[in-house]
């Protein structure tokens, strides 16, 4: 029993962040149907099929291919919407309107419908047109200008962070739409973007420009408004620590043993440590000169000081707390074999995690024949449908 398996979704998202929206549902047992349109010459965004990305983003689904510009797919599609409780998309509005699959006019078909999209810059607007890419939207939500180094300009965050917070949120915002169908009877539209997505993100650095007009700066990697916590270097690569408090300090003192941070009077309280952070930063990394990152993180959590290496990728998936987490689940593929994916990582005490996703991602219209037997169309009508090429296997 897991808690969204009564649900069908119908995912008409490409690219990163509506894929990652529906995830979360995909994830907790919802039925979701991936609807594709016939294959074009372009390369998706994601790459191959059969890559880690693909693979990782649409592992659960099943896919159905339909011609949404023939009149017959596009009947077939309007089965499909009469009998689904949520559909996601991330059309730009003037290709959503021309395919006749807006949230005006499906509402129309089906009212119950959880109608969901995501877009780069919001659906309506002076940018509501412009298509939007992670890239782009760090740079102008201003995440850009407090990430990296003053003196080597803005740096982009690692990873795609735009595209997967704008799909937890619109994630978030369709249960939310789900709960409320309970007590309405009706669906709605829910809607998130990048950009809006971002200017959330950015928490409480958004917050001290919104309240006193600041405009934060980059700090590299030591907390932007208390010190220390940081990234330090130590005799055998770097460590992170987090000592700002006067308890943590005096802990961090007593756990590497350090004469002379204590004398000077200037790093005596949370001030002056926060105010003189530049040479107190350059008298930590001395100190800890001496130790190997292994036995100062064990000397600094023995404290209560939270202290961690900075790993590698590799390295964060191996350590003992990942591994006894267990963050991956298996998958099984008819051409690629068993192959290793993350886990959501919600952990519910009644739904605890299998060993093993239902599914790998699918191929392209892989499940189209089984997914419109579902749907109560009858033979004769689906051999003309694949006949015609309105719909694919």
């Amino acid at each position: 029993m897991l808690p969204l398996q009564d649900l069908v979704v119908l995912d008409l998202t490409i690219a990163r962040a509506g894929p990652t929206a529906v995830r979360l549902l995909t994830d907790w047992g919802a039925n979701v149907i991936k609807v594709e349109a016939p294959p074009r010459s372009t390369r998706p965004i994601t790459g191959s099929r059969d890559g880690p990305d693909d693979q990782n983003l649409h592992r659960n689904k099943r896919s159905i291919c339909i011609d949404l510009k023939s009149d017959t797919g596009y009947e077939t599609f309007l089965d499909l919407v009469r009998k689904a409780d949520v559909l996601v998309e991330n059309f730009r509005a003037p290709v959503k309107h021309k395919l006749r699959i807006d949230y005006e006019t499906l509402n129309r078909v089906n009212q119950r419908m959880v109608y969901a999209s995501i877009s780069g810059f919001g659906q309506t607007g002076p940018y509501s047109e412009r298509g939007g890419v992670d890239q782009i939207v760090q740079g102008m939500s201003g995440l850009m200008s407090i990430t990296g180094h003053k003196e080597h300009g803005p740096v982009r965050v690692g990873i795609a962070i735009s595209d997967t917070t704008a799909g937890m949120f619109l994630g978030q915002g369709i249960l939310l739409a789900l709960l409320q169908r309970e007590k309405t009877g009706k669906g709605q539209w829910v809607h998130t973007s990048l950009l809006e997505s971002m200017l959330c993100k950015l928490d409480f650095q958004g917050a001290r420009y919104t309240m006193r007009g600041e405009v934060p700066e980059q700090r590299g990697n030591d907390h932007p408004t208390i010190f220390p916590m940081g990234t330090f270097q130590c005799k055998d690569g770097f460590v992170n620590v987090a000592a700002p408090s006067q308890q943590m300090w005096k802990s961090f003192l007593d756990a590497i043993d350090d004469r002379k941070l204590r004398t000077i009077e200037n790093y005596g309280s949370v001030r002056g440590r926060n105010q003189f952070r530049e040479e107190l930063k350059h008298d930590i990394e001395q100190a800890l000169a001496l130790f190997e990152v292994e036995e100062l993180v064990d000397r600094l959590n023995a404290v209560g000081v939270p202290c961690g290496p900075v790993n590698s990728v590799r390295e964060g998936f191996e350590n003992p707390q990942s591994q006894y987490l267990k963050m991956t689940k298996t998958a099984s593929h008819h051409r690629l074999g068993d192959i290793e994916l993350i886990r959501s990582p919600i952990a519910m005490s009644e739904n605890p995690h299998t060993g093993r996703f239902k599914r790998a991602a699918p191929d392209l219209g892989e499940h189209s024949r089984e997914i419109l037997v579902e749907f109560g169309i009858d033979d004769q009508r689906i051999e003309s449908l694949i006949e015609s090429g309105a719909v694919r296997t």
